[in-house]
């Protein structure tokens, strides 16, 4: 007969010592940066419970459809960065979400504005992390789900078209050239590199960014965004 398991929940909506995994499941679950283990003893849970931040073994949580996804440890060597954005109805009011694990350390950054876009919340998350770094002498990678961020930076598109005084090959203006002028300016001498992950498929962290997006985009008075011309 299988020992009786506790559940060791270090960081989720409210800690503890659970003896009833769906009870810890529901302190962890769609929680940013949750941290929890299951133990046999309580004893040996307690001992986790002082130095969580001790394991770098990667958590393991259930996304969407029931798939499970590694959450990753928090790195030492490097920064990483994930940032989400989006506006309801677009334009409409927007928000943005970044999650930066930093130093061993996880911080959260969020915000919104009245009227804006999709993509405008997604540079200006990436913007807001970014220039919220406390270190800049490590590589850091930044996760987005946003192709135009993505693609903007690591095909050279964003710098080629202020080369161009703003506009793109076409002739025709960029778009954003406020943000993208602000996002070129801070990773300007960095060792930055930026990834696309692909959004709503139940990346711990993409979700949590996507989910602290809604929220401020949902508040109430918002402050203007005043680089948005519609």
């Amino acid at each position: 007969m299988a020992g009786k398991k506790f559940y060791a929940v270090a960081r989720g909506r409210r800690t503890g010592v659970y003896t009833s995994w769906p009870d810890a499941e529901a302190q962890v679950k769609g929680y940013g940066g949750a941290r929890y283990k299951g133990f046999a003893k309580r004893s040996e849970a307690e001992v986790w419970m002082e130095n969580p931040e001790g394991q770098k073994k990667e958590k393991t949580t259930v996304g969407k459809a029931g798939v499970e996804h590694k959450q990753p440890a928090i790195p030492v060597d490097r920064v990483e960065i994930y940032t989400d954005g989006g506006a309801i109805n677009n334009p409409g009011p927007g928000g943005y979400g970044a999650i930066i694990l930093e130093e061993g350390e996880e911080r959260e950054l969020s915000g919104g504005y009245r009227l804006t876009t999709n993509n405008r919340m997604e540079l200006m998350a990436c913007i807001k992390a970014i220039a919220a770094l406390s270190t800049h002498d490590k590589a850091i990678a930044l996760f987005s789900d946003s192709s135009y961020v993505v693609n903007g930076i690591s095909k050279g598109w964003a710098r080629g078209w202020r080369r161009r005084g703003w506009l793109k090959s076409d002739g025709k203006p960029a778009l954003n050239a406020d943000l993208w002028s602000r996002l070129l300016d801070l990773i300007e001498g960095l060792n930055v590199s930026f990834h696309w992950v692909r959004g709503h498929a139940g990346h711990p962290l993409n979700e949590r960014c996507d989910q602290l997006a809604v929220e401020n985009a949902r508040k109430d008075e918002l402050p203007e965004d005043r680089g948005y011309k519609p």
